[in-house]
């Protein structure tokens, strides 16, 4: 299972955190069942915190037409809206929820130029709340494709996720299906699309990064 680089230094530190746990245990308690109980806890966790992080590898075969999903997890929202931070003119909003137990790497939806990225402090709500995407911490990169549409991703924290990580910056170029950040723990992804792209999903589909298609052109 390949483990995505974020993920690198927080199973150090729990690894290190749940070794010295249960060593302190063996040397200082003479209670066997409460040994074996925390070492079995600690494996658990543990194992959660590799299924958290791992990065599974998803080929992809390149289409400037098609718009895949940027993450894995549900879609809660398919609506028309008035995009406010870049647009500032109507787009088709799909947004994704991410549970803890879902891949967290985000990835770009379609190839091209990075044209635009910012980052937003903001609120904790439940990711799934209706004005998460416009209060809560959130990051959005614009990827500029060959066929000249413009697709808006926008990475949101959530109630339990405080931290977004984005590495695209304005210019980068952006290959179709790489990753372009992660975020810890439960949260939410929208992209913004042209109102023409013809939708493939519906509200409550389970989709996956590179796997499902979203709309095409």
């Amino acid at each position: 299972m390949k483990i995505h680089r974020e993920g690198y230094v927080i199973i150090l530190i729990t690894a290190l955190f749940l070794t010295c746990t249960n060593i302190a245990l063996y040397v200082f308690t003479s209670l066997q069942w409460l040994s074996i109980s925390i070492a079995s806890m600690s494996a658990l966790t543990f194992c959660l915190i590799l299924w958290f992080f791992r990065n599974p590898v998803r080929s992809i075969t390149i289409n400037d037409n098609k718009i895949f999903a940027p993450a894995d997890g549900k879609i809660v929202v398919i609506e028309e809206v008035e995009e406010a931070e870049y647009f500032h003119d109507k787009r088709r909003q799909v947004s994704i929820f991410m549970s803890p137990l879902n891949v967290h790497v985000n990835r770009y939806p379609i190839g091209g130029d990075v044209t635009y990225t910012k980052y937003h402090k903001g609120k904790y709500l439940v990711a799934w709340h209706p004005k998460s995407s416009l209060l809560n911490e959130r990051s959005t990169v614009v990827i500029k494709a060959k066929n000249g549409h413009e697709i808006l991703v926008r990475q949101i924290a959530g109630a339990v996720a405080r931290r977004i990580v984005t590495y695209s910056k304005e210019g980068d170029k952006a290959v179709q299906g790489e990753d372009f950040g992660f975020i810890k723990f439960s949260s939410r992804v929208d992209i913004f699309i042209p109102l023409e792209a013809a939708m493939m999903v519906n509200v409550e589909d389970s989709v996956k990064g590179n796997r499902t298609v979203i709309a095409t052109f």
